[in-house]
């Protein structure tokens, strides 16, 4: 395909993502099952040219930023109070998928080598970070079940990778060996720890001494690829790596980054990641056309490889409930016997992280990357397209509606202070602020409008901190009325710009004032 003609399909992909998100907004779909399935169909649209994901380009492209934007807003305490829950998921639960889905496949597949079952049980074990986020972003959940999803999606990649490695290269040599493998993983999470460190340290140098803004923001940008590529360079787990990098630029952004960055840079980034999230999923079903070509289309697959490709999508189902059920009843009897620290997740939580275990992208990249002397490889291709479409379509449609049926209760317990307290404190402490440096060094008052409107605001928040549902009802017409103001006054400086009076660089710092104005109105009314 001539490089034109690429560029052009990019910008005819970037469109139907539009028309999909807003079709899947209007009837109610996920997004990421519109956007699969709409791939899907444009790939058998005669006259388009056959779209190939390159599985190593798939990688390094789609997956560090993902990766990146999901641990930079992790709530890194949540994270680390449920650790030992999400290394369960991340690291018990994959390695429990792999082997029940070898077996699986062994006995529907009797002459594949038992490697090479393993080696696709380690490529549909991991549920991914990408489908996860996509299909969680239109559902409320309980805070412990967020944290183990989020959390299981970032590190659970690291480990269906090296067991899919070490799968593989005994199903070509004939050679396993359990230790090595166990501590070659150990090696790779713990490598990748050292080197995100490394690299968010540096990070860290470079920005406290940059000055301009766009410099800020593409630093933060490049900053998923450099880590994934340096732990991968490192022959460490690059995702490990982007991770750990991802939770120290979340922790210490606040600190380091000035607020208009963020603003600027949070903008830039969500619109980045949105473009990627829905490539990935448009591009797995332009991709299936292939798939389907090689193995000798869809009446090929229905008759030679129905019977494997339904045992291995019920067997990752089945699968997840049970390391989660099982798990559950582990910490009840544990909590039975006097371990209060066991906390077991209960029927309802249980059973909606159980039903959200979604595959993507490094379930197809895995996949796509088998050698072409790999035993049953064609088979594999077509099990992996099956359950990526499988989880990501039912699960992730009916997810929805499981979590309102479900209604899993949040059990964690409350932050000591609510919105509205800390919202008082953050004001009282201007308030002193203020008082402190509103006099001369003789007493003399010289800043009272300041000082007036310090202690106004003091008093509104803390009467607001008091009842804030009572404050609010007051308040949001109060904001309606200031929202109508500023509309007023925006039209004013649009019609004297248009009749030429003033410049376009007046135009555009009153335009940002008054935009700042309106995004502090609109969050203080909670929308």
């Amino acid at each position: 395909m001539h490089p034109v003609e690429t560029f052009e399909l990019v910008l005819a992909l970037l469109a139907v993502v539009v028309a999909l998100h807003w079709v899947a907004r209007r009837i109610g779909l996920p997004p990421a099952t519109a956007l699969l399935v709409g791939g899907g169909a444009l790939a058998f649209v005669p006259g388009l040219p056959p779209v190939a994901l390159d599985p190593e380009l798939a990688l390094v492209l789609f997956l560090p930023p993902l990766l990146m934007d999901g641990a930079y807003y992790t709530a890194f305490g949540r994270f680390r109070r449920h650790l030992p829950g999400i290394l369960s998921l991340a690291v018990g639960a994959v390695v429990f998928t792999t082997l029940a889905v070898g077996f699986v496949v062994h006995w529907l597949v009797p002459g594949l080598p038992w490697a090479a079952c393993f080696a696709l049980g380690a490529i549909v074990s991991p549920p991914d970070a990408i489908s996860a986020r996509a299909v969680l972003q239109g559902v409320t959940l309980p805070r412990r079940l967020s944290a183990l999803l989020e959390g299981e999606s970032l590190l659970n990649d690291a480990t269906g990778l090296v067991l899919f490695r070490f799968a593989v290269a005994a199903t070509l040599s004939g050679l396993f060996d359990t230790g090595a493998a166990v501590s070659s993983f150990f090696f790779l999470a713990l490598g990748g720890v050292v080197v995100g460190l490394a690299v968010s340290a540096v990070w860290m140098f470079v920005v406290r001494r940059l000055r301009d803004q766009t410099l800020i923001i593409m630093a933060n940008t490049l900053m998923c690829w450099i880590a994934y590529s340096a732990g991968e360079a490192a022959h460490v787990s690059g995702v490990i790596a982007t991770v750990a990098a991802g939770l120290v630029l979340g922790w210490y952004q606040h600190i380091i980054l000035p607020a208009q960055v963020r603003l600027r840079g949070g903008a830039f980034w969500q619109t980045l990641v949105f473009v990627l999230e829905a490539l990935v999923f448009i591009l797995i079903g332009f991709s299936l056309r292939g798939v389907l070509d090689r193995v000798g289309g869809i009446e090929a697959v229905s008759t030679t490889m129905a019977v494997p490709v339904l045992g291995v999508v019920l067997a990752v189902t089945v699968t997840r409930f049970a390391w989660i059920f099982g798990s559950d009843v582990l910490l009840a009897a544990l909590r039975g016997i006097g371990l209060r620290r066991a906390r077991p997740l209960g029927v309802r939580q249980a059973t909606v992280l159980s039903w959200a275990g979604m595959r993507g992208v490094v379930t197809l990249a895995v996949a796509l990357t088998l050698p072409e002397s790999m035993p049953g490889r064609d088979l594999m291709l077509v099990i992996a397209f099956a359950v990526i479409f499988a989880t990501v379509v039912i699960q992730g449609t009916s997810l929805g509606w499981l979590i309102r049926q479900v209604r899993p209760v949040d059990r964690d317990p409350p932050a000591k202070m609510s919105m509205a307290e800390s919202e008082a404190a953050i004001a009282r402490a201007r308030n002193e602020m203020v008082e402190a440096h509103a006099h001369a060094p003789d007493g003399t008052l010289v800043h009272p409008q300041l000082l007036a409107q310090s202690q106004k605001r003091l008093e509104i928040i803390e009467r607001y901190a008091a009842d804030a549902d009572r404050f609010m009802e007051g308040a949001r017409t109060h904001f309606e009325v200031v929202l109508i103001a500023l509309a007023a006054g925006r039209a004013e400086l649009i019609r004297i710009h248009r009749a030429g009076l003033i410049e376009d660089e007046v135009l555009h710092e009153l335009e940002r004032d008054l935009d700042v104005e309106e995004l502090g109105i609109i969050l203080q009314r909670g929308d």
